[in-house]
């Protein structure tokens, strides 16, 4: 029995020789294996982490990209706009020719003009009154020729429905731009009539026409006539009010895709416009004033400025031009 004990001792040491290896290399492994886990964990972690990131990353180069092209439409787009005003700058500062002439040529009659009026200022200074017989004989004339408009006036008057049928008839021809110039002529007509009538009281005394030397010297049908600056001023003003309503005339005609004919056109007949009864006789206004309309026609259905200009608001006729058409040679 008691060597029967002994032998299982001895058995049972055996197997605990033999299991405490086992159980070291399994501790050993199961340590290299939770390592091992532990490594894998932080693997996949980090992958984790560069997966999240990775659709990020993967869209930032096409949001730096979408960001460059818009920087550069709004570069070009400032581009553009920068050389567009650069264009209209230069355009602002490139007149037409045609213009930059007329602006010169405007500067130089201003100059002209104020140099003649100097001019004529000072000999009006040194010129001595005219006698007091010649002042009546002045004043008689006047009135003479002021009379002899009124009863003009008053056989216009009796006329109105005849000019009135005229201008109608320009509606039946189509001529809707011609019948509002010529409506419009006629109402202006009237009005100075009117104001005409009213000045009934003219203060000779106080007009240097009646009072001051002739100081121009100019021709008309082969007869020379001398004037002062009063008269010369209105027959300047013949000519410039000839122009600006042949000017329009002749731009409704062309509107109206109308013949060419100055000729016809009731403000040229008439060619009274503007004409008071004073200073000159009703002829000679009439005919300075169709000297101009019949410029003004052609730059009006040419649609030019050969003969004059616009300048605050009015037409006139050109410096140079007007002096060729009156033709004034000072006495002083």
């Amino acid at each position: 029995m008691e060597s029967l004990g002994m032998i299982r001792t001895a058995v049972l040491l055996c197997l605990v020789g033999v299991t405490a290896p086992a159980y070291a290399q399994q501790d050993q492994q199961g340590e290299k294996d939770e390592a091992r886990h532990e490594d894998q964990a932080k693997t996949n972690k980090g992958q984790g982490k560069k997966q999240a990131k990775s659709p990020q990353q993967k869209g930032q180069p096409q949001q730096d990209h979408a960001q460059q092209q818009a920087k550069q439409a709004d570069k070009n787009e400032h581009q553009q706009q920068q050389a567009q005003k650069q264009r209209e700058r230069e355009q602002a500062q490139q007149l037409p020719a045609q213009q930059q002439n007329e602006q010169l040529q405007a500067q130089r009659d201003q100059k002209q003009q104020l140099k003649a009026q100097q001019q004529l200022e000072q000999n009006l200074r040194q010129t001595a009154r005219l006698s007091q017989q010649r002042q009546q004989q002045l004043i008689a004339e006047q009135q003479q020729r002021t009379a002899q408009y009124r009863q003009h006036l008053d056989r216009q008057q009796q006329q109105r429905d005849a000019v009135l049928r005229q201008t109608a008839l320009l509606q039946q021809q189509n001529r809707e731009s011609q019948y509002r110039y010529q409506t419009e002529l006629i109402a202006r007509m009237h009005q100075q009539q009117l104001s005409l009538a009213r000045d009934r009281d003219h203060d000779y005394a106080r007009d240097p026409y009646f009072y001051t030397a002739p100081t121009y010297r100019y021709s008309r049908g082969g007869r020379y006539y001398e004037t002062n600056q009063p008269g010369a001023d209105f027959l300047r003003q013949a000519v410039n009010y000839g122009y600006a309503e042949g000017l329009r005339t002749g731009r409704a005609d062309r509107e109206d895709r109308w013949r060419s004919s100055y000729r016809d056109s009731y403000a040229f007949q008439d060619a009274n416009y503007g004409y008071t009864g004073y200073y000159v006789s009703q002829d000679e206004y009439n005919y300075y004033f169709r000297e101009g309309f019949r410029r003004g026609y052609e730059d009006g259905y040419a649609r030019r400025y050969q003969y004059g200009r616009y300048s605050d608001g009015s037409y006139s006729m050109l410096g140079s031009v007007l002096a060729q058409v009156l033709n004034f040679q000072s006495l002083r």
